[in-house]
């Protein structure tokens, strides 16, 4: 498994953000896991991104979003959403993909219909679920043109 440069994970679930974090640290998916309590906090993320290009060893550009359908306040939905209407001239958008314990038809529904959204994955993540992702949408380790969002 190649290397992404980042992946963030957006998850209001602190025992899930560390098993996550523990899992992808350890099969040495990306150079940086960054994590957000919130889909608010993953768009400030993002904003400090766009905005402070100059501090790139604190801001990674994330290859990959893992996004919790079910959080307070901004759900995944609501995140997707202004997540997709940010300005992104001359920035790549991430893959994002699903991470949820949901089992709502509405959910699975929706998301397949969303072209933004590349999978939905069932909590916790699993060295399966990785390597499946990986085989799917990152065969040589990087994005390409046609998995991410825009």
């Amino acid at each position: 498994m190649k290397k992404l440069t980042c992946i963030l994970l957006i998850d209001d679930d602190e025992p899930t953000n560390f098993w996550n974090h523990f899992l992808l640290t350890k099969q040495n998916c990306a150079e940086h896991v960054v994590i957000a309590k919130s889909g608010r906090e993953a768009l400030d993320y993002h904003r400090h991104c766009m905005e402070a290009p100059e501090q790139s060893e604190l801001y990674h550009w994330p290859d990959l979003i893992f996004l919790d359908i079910n959080m307070p306040r901004m759900d995944g939905w609501e995140f997707l959403e202004k997540y997709i209407s940010l300005p992104w001239e001359g920035h790549r958008k991430a893959l994002v993909v699903f991470l949820t314990t949901s089992l709502f038809p509405e959910d699975l529904a929706m998301a397949e219909a969303m072209p933004e959204v590349a999978g939905l994955e069932n909590k916790p993540l699993t060295p399966a679920t990785l390597e499946n992702i990986w085989k799917l949408h990152f065969p040589d380790g990087a994005p390409t043109d046609d998995k991410l969002i825009g």
